[in-house]
């Protein structure tokens, strides 16, 4: 061993010893959740086919078979003839369904063709992220008998996993990347079938490859180019067995990190830390560039979850003003003394349909009444200072709730269903100016028209994301979640538009930003009807979860949410999400004193 390695395991063993009694494990984690497919063992022996099984149960069984990918999906070859077997395509595509039927269509002694019909859900790709899907899929399976047991000889390419079984075998992760500012890390989900122990190289592998391509261009790859992994990842004491099992810490050594500044080497940490924490891959985290210390700071101890904490965006998205609402057409504040009305103009006017508050709660953007006869446009978006006067930026027959990105920069707004709008205020001179965004992706021609997926105007929602990555949009009373893709003019788009509530039965009224679980963002969704009227959906759109109705008077108007607080506007009240103290049962209460015309407002 060279005299500079020698020197380096002593350093970390001295590190360890430090670190034994005091390694710091993060507060909250994401649910578990996906990362890409990984082909890599998930199962050291995966079962064989059981002896003497029937046609149509060994087809059963393979395709729970198919939803471990282990070694090119070893398990399900099983059920295969030697030549379908060799011949199988399994790269092809992944397919989440519904659990099929398969029914007959003949059988001899030695041979027997089935079909297998059944419901897409969602597609898996390459890199583990996923999309929703819609249609239903039909194919045929034929099956010969191979000394004396059922084997599938002629299968379609591609993979079809039961959602059952996907979800029993893969896990949702979080990858973290940095918005272009490098002020907060941006989540991107990826589905993963890993055991633990691979786990970690696996998620450093991801970061390595890069988001999403939707993605890409409004996210910033620390761990990049000339940022490399720089020899295998191990325990903290070096140990480079069961990584990431346990509360061993993990060592990770970086080269080309001479590249970076001070902001890009908390960038890269924060990267590494907040992915590998919300995939409970315990630390504390030793990170080295070149076999020395990544920041001085952490030399000992390592870095833990909250070194970064202010870079995640539950920290960004965390509500620091309370709560404020619309009420009688005035903007009001909601203390622990009653209702206030807020000072300036959007307190005394009386004209106000929807207000935006910007995080730090200086700048309002609103829509109001116009006043104006028909057919002049009935509706304008006003900015202005939370105690000063407003401006007129906007008209329009209608216009959205307004929604200010995190830097409170702009307040973003659709009017008439069809133009979105950023207004830009200047907090030095005051000025406003207003920018049109490229929604062509929107309105442009459907490939296919009778898809339920493709987005179709009016949109009636836009909330912009904490992280100002994403939009999430109702397009023709669908949910859809755009990527806010800068111009090299200053100039942005929404892109790449993808449904992620698509089995929602009734329109969607309003939705908003939640931030579940302090790390994986979700969207709340309010729609029409009495059943199941509140929903969560992660932002891959991979599981509607309904969300307690209990005390809630539909119909349900207004959502409004930020990662410790959620208020519903119902038919009577605003409504609070509350826990009660004696079993945990989530319900709804009223906050007083606003009543049935009021609106809440959060920041954001």
């Amino acid at each position: 061993m060279s005299r500079r390695g020698s020197s380096r395991l002593t350093l970390l063993a001295g590190c360890l010893l430090l670190l034994v009694g005091c390694a710091q494990l993060p507060d909250s984690s994401a649910p578990q959740a996906l990362g890409t497919l990984d082909r890599q063992a998930t199962s050291s022996d995966p079962l064989p086919p059981i002896v003497g099984r029937e046609p149509e149960a060994l087809l059963q069984d393979f395709v729970q078979a198919t939803a471990d990918p282990a070694n090119r999906h070893q398990a399900a070859r099983q059920f295969l003839t030697p030549s379908a077997a060799v011949n199988w395509d399994d790269s092809a595509s992944t397919t989440i369904t519904e659990k099929p039927d398969t029914l007959r269509e003949s059988r001899t002694d030695t041979t027997a063709t089935y079909v297998v019909r059944t419901r897409k859900i969602g597609e898996l790709e390459a890199d583990g992220s996923y999309r929703v899907s819609e249609g239903t899929l039909e194919d045929k399976v034929k099956l010969v008998k191979v000394d004396g047991e059922w084997r599938i000889d002629d299968l379609p390419t591609g993979v079809l996993v039961e959602r059952t079984a996907f979800n029993k075998s893969y896990q949702r992760h979080s990858l973290y990347f940095s918005n272009q500012a490098g002020t907060v890390m941006v989540p991107d989900l990826r589905w993963i079938a890993a055991p633990k122990d691979q786990l970690t190289q696996k998620l450093l592998g991801l970061i390595t490859e890069g988001p999403q391509p939707a993605l890409a261009p409004a996210l910033r790859n620390v761990l990049s180019g000339p940022v490399t992994l720089r020899g295998p990842v191990s325990k903290a004491n070096g140990d480079p067995d069961n990584v990431g099992v346990g509360a061993g810490g993990v060592l990770i050594d970086f080269s080309g990190v001479s590249t970076l500044d001070q902001r890009g080497r908390e960038l890269l940490a924060a990267q590494v830390v907040l992915t590998l924490s919300g995939a409970e891959i315990f630390g504390p985290y030793l990170l080295f560039a070149d076999g020395k210390p990544l920041d001085e700071r952490y030399a000992v101890n390592g870095w833990t979850r909250q070194d970064v904490e202010a870079l995640s965006p539950a920290a960004l998205a965390r509500n620091r003003l309370g709560l404020h609402a619309v009420r009688d057409g005035s903007l009001v504040r909601v203390t622990d003394n009653g209702i206030v009305p807020a000072s300036g103009f959007f307190g005394t006017t009386r004209t106000l349909q929807s207000v935006a508050l910007s995080p730090d709660g200086q700048v309002v953007a609103a829509v109001a009444d116009s006043g104006r006869p028909d057919p002049e446009p009935g509706r304008t978006l006003i900015i202005g200072t939370y105690d000063g006067v407003g401006f007129p930026v906007a008209t329009g027959g209608t216009i959205t709730r307004p929604s200010w990105t995190s830097d409170g920069s702009s307040a973003w707004a659709v009017v008439d269903g069809e133009r979105v709008v950023r207004a830009i205020h200047d907090r030095n001179s005051g000025n406003v100016s207003v920018q049109d965004i490229d929604v062509s992706e929107f309105t442009a021609p459907a490939t296919n028209p009778s898809s339920t997926l493709t987005p179709r105007l009016p949109i009636t929602e836009l909330r912009i994301s904490p992280t100002g990555v994403r939009a999430a949009v109702i397009a023709g009373g669908k949910v859809y979640l755009a990527v806010v893709a800068p111009r090299g003019d200053g100039r942005y788009a929404l892109t790449s538009p993808l449904p992620i509530a698509p089995e929602l039965s009734t329109p969607a009224v309003s939705l908003d930003w939640y931030t579940h679980n302090t790390e994986m963002d979700s969207i709340l969704i309010v729609r029409e009807g009495n059943v199941d009227p509140i929903v969560r959906v992660p932002i891959d759109g991979s599981g509607l979860q309904s969300v307690t109705a209990q005390n809630l008077t539909p119909p349900l108007r207004v959502v409004a949410a930020s990662p410790d607080r959620q208020y519903v506007a119902d038919a009577r009240d605003v409504m609070e999400l509350t826990t009660s103290a004696e079993g945990g049962e989530r319900y709804w209460r009223v906050v007083p004193g606003l009543g049935a015309n009021a609106i809440p407002v959060l920041p954001g």
